[in-house]
């Protein structure tokens, strides 16, 4: 709640991985309106798919979605998804996730950002704490940080919120792995 006193234009970004729900449900109960950015890059699962449009309909998210400017279908012919090693990775990176991500923020201009970020995901995410200034000034909170998955768990099953486990983000093939978001 204290974020949201200090700012008039906050947003929370989600890309419907597990435990997503908890953070849309926690910033939702306190803004309702708030805008919620979802960058999708065209590589969901469908089991994703479907838990995003259950949880959008369920809590009545002010959804804001962001694609890359190129569809899957059209990328995969011409460049498929590189391995994370390959050079192409970090192109493939920019079109799919930063690129709609910075425009994202671009159009929204956010002093806050809501983001469920948590202590034990990657070395850089240890490091951060609950709240955190991005590469733009942005102010970001990570309400769930020192939680775990069964306090999250719990927390989910309290709200009777749904959660999803096949996920698929093909710019992190290890779960450990920075896209180039947060870090």
């Amino acid at each position: 709640k204290k974020a949201f006193e200090i700012s008039n234009q906050a947003v929370v970004t989600t890309n419907f991985r597990p435990y997503e729900a908890a953070i849309l449900f926690a910033v939702n109960s306190v803004e309702t309106k708030i805008p919620v950015i979802w960058c999708d890059t065209g590589y969901n699962t469908p089991q994703t798919y479907k838990h995003a449009e259950k949880v959008i309909k369920d809590l009545n998210l002010n959804i804001f979605l962001y694609v890359p400017k190129q569809t899957a279908a059209h990328r995969d012919v011409v460049m498929g998804i590189p391995s994370v090693d390959a050079p192409e990775h970090v192109l493939f990176t920019e079109q799919v996730k930063l690129e709609p991500f910075r425009r994202a923020m671009e159009e929204h201009k956010p002093n806050v950002w809501f983001t469920n970020l948590r202590q034990g995901q990657t070395a850089f995410r240890d490091s951060i704490g609950i709240f955190s200034i991005s590469k733009d000034g942005v102010l970001k909170v990570s309400p769930f940080y020192y939680w775990s998955d069964v306090d999250l768990d719990t927390y989910l099953e309290e709200n009777k919120l749904p959660n999803e486990f096949k996920y698929f983000d093909p710019t992190k093939a290890l779960e450990n792995r920075e896209c180039g978001l947060h870090a």
